[in-house]
This record gives structure tokens, sequence and C-alpha cells, in this order.
């Protein structure tokens, strides 16, 4: 038995190396069955974060169906989402550089169906008694105010007509067919409204030419979120509505909406990207479901009859796009230590089969730190959650009486979640003798309605609090070092990140990545569908500037006195570079210590894999500085202005 090495937090050399991280692992989305083929969209960082669709055959030989350059992405809602369809094998996407459609059959080069013009496109569902795709259409003509959304068909040839279906309001979201193709089920919300705070679902006619009659709405409001509205396979409309403060299954039966099993569980989830898929149907009579609790998420079977609810016994701890047939289910799914993965499940023996695996290195589980889920007292007299993952290296002993540091998470959004999946790059610190919270700050979905509206008006305030009070209790535990906390945070999370630091004094340093420092700049200069979010978060513009002013770190630079490092692309159209250089400019005239590492060619989310890698080696390489480790790695070293 070898001894183990002593080494001072945060110097530990880690086999989870950034090289790794990037050649090892891709993005895995949008599970799609067509017949006896199972296709699915892959992201792959090593291809300078080019997306593909993958096709995995009957016989089980995985082949690329869309060749290069071809990148599969849709820029609607800047987002994305819904980005191909597949249609007795022939496939229909969008192309991220020109977002035009393209239409690629069987052996052939894809060809284009759209025109050259400023259109794009998602969320695609096939009409096949009119030969044609029904989709989100987004404008963004120039003379426009603003890109207009509308739902539009798409003939599936070059030079084909195409027509607005639905337009009229803000927004719109998955068109959803009837199996005889008679009626036509959609989502659509106006500003200032996010799909989670409310929306409308409505249902038409389809005539035989194509055009919708008679509009019903059948559920929804302003304060009433949809999700997923889907027919079943004898053409009852079902949905997910949080009209009872969770997200709950619901379906229209003889013109009554009805629910399917209430319970206080989430069986949607914000809706930030086209095509999420929670429940699928095997069947007329079965609904293969995942919902998620406190204590965690379950994949399960819905009987529509009985409504009785089984849990489907798996490995996994997290699921995302289901899709199904007739005795088997396809998802990514994966858990804390399973990397997720494309699985198909047979519904009738339970076996489980790993179609592609999101990692392909193995580990051995003593680099792994396991999530420990934290409930922490929080302002208010109130509680907060967030997951906490222990220093972990099999190659070393706790250094004898000193504590770790802490680097807490603050998640996107702000309207999201953070997940317990396996993740390198949370690895990637903890192997390191880093320790990691990463906190579902309240405005967090997963928790229903009541703990997600806790961020209205309070951006700024209840995130920060809840990443501030998360450190403190695991400071009080003797989790942490008090005295080397940092915190790291993307897009919302990047705000949350500056405001911290900004605005408390209990973090030593943290990185910004593409994060907003200025609320008011964010206002004026953001994409359409964000751009009156801040309206529920913070207060109408421009009669509330007064908040916009306070809660904006560039606005009190005085305050922020820690070590910041600011990463940013320089294409980013949701949070523009100029509030990454606005920040980084004033932070370093001030003399405190900064960086700032700006990218070419990157949006909002960093995917070219040397990017990725550089980003995390100069972090790491930043916090090494600042709290005083030596890095076990050769990395490229960052220039930090005032140290």
């Amino acid at each position: 038995m070898v001894a183990a090495n002593i080494a001072p937090y945060g110097s530990w050399k880690s086999p989870i190396t950034s090289d790794m991280i990037i050649s090892t692992t891709v993005g895995l989305g949008q599970v799609t069955i067509d017949g006896s083929d199972i296709y699915w969209l892959e992201s792959r960082p090593q291809e300078a974060g080019r997306s593909v669709v993958v096709k995995r055959s009957a016989n089980g030989q995985a082949t690329d169906v869309t060749p290069v350059p071809f990148n599969v992405r849709t820029r609607v809602h800047e987002y994305g989402g819904g980005s191909f369809c597949v249609v007795n094998g022939t496939v229909y996407f969008s192309n991220f550089v020109d977002q035009r459609v393209y239409r690629q059959e069987p052996g052939s080069e894809p060809q284009p169906i759209t025109p050259e013009a400023p259109l794009r496109y998602a969320d695609y569902v096939f009409d096949s008694r009119r030969g044609r795709l029904i989709c989100v259409q987004e404008d963004h003509t120039a003379s426009a105010r603003e890109a207009m959304n509308t739902i539009a068909s798409l003939g599936l040839t070059p030079g084909s007509d195409n027509h607005v279906l639905v337009s009229g309001n803000d927004f719109y979201a998955s068109p959803r067919l009837s199996p005889d193709g008679a009626r036509l089920a959609w989502l659509t919300w106006n500003h200032p409204n996010m799909p989670w705070d409310g929306c409308e679902l409505w249902e038409a006619e389809v005539k035989p030419d194509g055009s919708l009659g008679q509009t019903i709405r059948v559920a929804g409001g302003v304060a009433e979120s949809i999700f997923q509205p889907q027919w079943s396979p004898m053409g009852t409309l079902y949905f997910v509505s949080d009209r009872t403060g969770w997200w709950n299954l619901y379906r229209r039966r003889n013109g009554q909406v009805e629910p399917l099993y209430p319970m206080e569980a989430e069986f949607g989830v914000a809706q930030w990207v086209f095509a999420q898929s929670t429940y699928a149907f095997e069947s007329e009579q079965q609904i293969i479901c995942t919902y998620t609790t406190q204590a965690g998420s379950q994949l399960a079977r819905l009987d529509t009859v009985s409504r009785q609810l089984t849990p489907i016994p798996t490995p996994y701890t997290e699921f995302y796009s289901l899709s199904a047939a007739r005795d088997r289910l396809l998802l990514i799914a994966g858990s804390p230590v399973i990397p997720a993965a494309v699985v198909q499940i047979d519904l009738r023996t339970q076996h489980i089969e790993t179609i592609r695996s999101s990692a392909d290195a193995t580990l051995d589980p003593g680099y792994l730190s396991t999530p420990q889920t934290i409930e922490f007292p929080t302002e208010q007299g109130l509680t907060a959650y967030g997951f906490y993952y222990a220093p972990q290296n099999r190659d070393y002993a706790v250094p004898a009486g000193e504590r770790p540091p802490l680097l807490v998470i603050s998640h996107g959004g702000p309207t999201g979640a953070t997940s317990t999946l396996m993740n390198l790059r949370i690895q990637y610190w903890t192997s390191r003798g880093i320790a990691v919270l990463d906190v579902d700050y309240g405005g967090s979905t997963g928790y229903g309605r009541t703990y997600r509206e806790r961020l209205n008006d309070q951006w700024g305030i209840v995130d920060v609090d809840d990443c501030v009070n998360g450190a403190r209790y695991l400071v009080e535990q003797g989790k942490a070092d008090g005295k080397r906390l940092a915190i790291r945070g993307g897009s919302a999370g990047g705000y949350t990140t500056l405001s911290a630091l900004t605005f408390r004094k209990m973090f030593s340093a943290g990185a910004s990545y593409y994060g907003v420092s200025d609320l008011e700049a964010l206002a004026l200069d953001t994409h359409k569908f964000e751009s009156r979010y801040l309206d529920r978060l913070v207060g109408p513009y421009p009669a509330r500037r007064d908040l916009y002013v306070e809660r904006s770190p560039i606005h009190h630079i005085d305050l922020l006195s820690c070590p910041l490092i600011i990463f940013q692309g320089l294409e980013d159209k949701v949070v523009p570079p100029n509030q990454a250089e606005m920040m980084f400019a004033a932070v370093r005239a001030k003399g405190v210590p900064v960086a700032y590492v700006p990218f070419e060619g990157e949006q909002h989310g960093f995917r070219k894999g040397e990017n990725i890698k550089r980003s995390l080696e100069a972090e790491l390489f930043f916090y090494s500085r600042i709290f005083g480790f030596d890095v076990a790695d050769q990395v490229e070293p960052v220039a930090i202005e005032n140290l």
C-alpha cells in the first residue's frame, strides 16, 4: 500500500487535466427516434464546438450524418435548441453559419431549402399530409424594430412557398401537430414575461390547404407557465402546467383540462431552449416521465387510465430529452459517478444500453468527489440549497490543520438550476484540492414556483445572499478556509459573482465568465428574448433606473477590493463584450489585481476546445497566485494587472 502524499490544497497533481476534458468529452442533446434508428446531437470541443447529427442504426453502428463544415445549431432566441428533425431517414437541420434550413437525404450532400435571408428557424415538426415542415421562425430583417417571431410552414425543396401560420405575439414555441395532422398546438407569450413566468397554450384546426381555422386557448396566462405540449398517439393533447405552484402533467379531454398526478414535484423545466422533453408516450396508456423533488430526480411510468405513477429503477439521478416508442425509451441520463450518456432502456426487461457517453475517459473513483446535498439558512429566515464537493484525490492526504480553499459556483439563467451530473470541470478543481459549492440560490428551478419567484425584483440581492450564506455555512462547518473563498459564474452567474465581490466582503477572489457588470447597459443592448427579462428581476426600465444603477457593480468600483479575473467571448450577443471591457478598465484603474482573457470567435459560452482549456488553466493560475499555492501542472501564465 503506497502512502499518500501530503501537499497543500490546490497543489495536488490530478489526472483530470484540461487536455483530457476537451479531448475526451462531448456535449449531447436532442435524442430522436426514427423507426429503428436513433439520432442525437453531439457538440465537439475538439472540432471548435461544431455540433453534428449522429445516427445509430439498428445494426448498432454509429455514423456522423451532417458532414464538415456544417454545424447544426440555430440562433433563434440566441440560445437555440430544436435544431433538427428526422423523417424516414431524411434530416432537416439549421446550419449555424447562414441559419438556413438544409435537407439531407441518405447518401447525399445537404441542400438548402430556405432562402438566403435574415431568417432563423427552430423546433421543427413534420406535416406528412401536406409535405412541409412547421417551425418557429425568427425574422431579423433590418427594418424591423426587433426580431419578429412567428410560427411558419416551410416547403421541403428549394424555392418552395413558405407561409406564416401564426403571428401577432412576441414569442412562439413548441408547434406540435396531432397524429392525424388535423390540429396544431403551440405556446406563445409576450413581453415582459419569460415562458416560465407565464405563457399560453393554443390549439387550432389545420385546414386541408394548410392554413389554420378556429383557434382556442387551452391553458396558461400571464401567471401560469405551460411546458411541452404533446399529442398522445390517439390525439389527446397533454402538457405541463404550474397552475398549482408546481409543474405537473395535465391533459385536455372532452373540452376539459384535468390533472394526471398532482404532487409537489417539477415535471417541467425552464424553457431556455427549444425542444426540451421531460415525458414521452410509450403508448396511449403509458407515459414515461421524469420529475424532480428536493430528494432528486426520478424516472417513472405514469398510467393515463389508472393514473398510477410507478418508479423505473436506474443507476441514474438525472434525465433529459426523453423519446419513446413501443417497449423502449431513449434519453440522456447520468449521475454524479456516471457521465451523461445517450441510453436506451428496454421497458419490458429494464435492460439499459449505453449508446454514446459524453466522456470517453475511465476515471478511478479515487479521484472523483461525490456531491453532498446541503440546506443552509439564508436571509429572512429562509432556506437555500446547494451541492458541496469535498476535495478528493486518492494520491494525497489532507494536510494537518489546513482547511481547503472553497470555490462557490453561481449558475446562469438566473432562472436555471445546477446539476449533480458528473462534471469534469468541477472535478478539475476538487481533484486538485479545492472544495466546490454549487449553489441553487433562490430563483432556481426544481423547487416550485414560490422558490423560483424569490428572485422577482431581487436579482443581485437574493442570489448574492444565498451564495454568501452558503460559503459562510461551510466555513462554520469546518469544510472551508474562510480566508480563501472564491466565487465564479457565467452570464447571470457572472453578474452574481461581480455583485458578491462588489457588495459583500465574504470572498477573496472571483472569476466572471461573460458576466453582466452594468444592468442598464444590458437592458438597452441585448437580444429580444431577454430584452424585458429585467423588468421582473429588477424593475421596469427606465421607471426604476435607480435600481439598475444601484445594483450594477460597474457603478460601485469603490466597494470592490478583491482580485478578479474576467473571461469574455468577443462575438457575444447576449452579454456584449463592452460589459467585460468596462469592468476590467475600472478595476485596473482602481489598482486592484485583475486579469482579462478575451476570446475571438466565441459567443455566449465557450465551445472551442483550446478556449475551454485556456480558461480553465488561466483561472487555476489566477487562484494559485492569489491564494498562494503552487500549480502542479504546466500552465500558461495569465497577465494579472496590479499584482
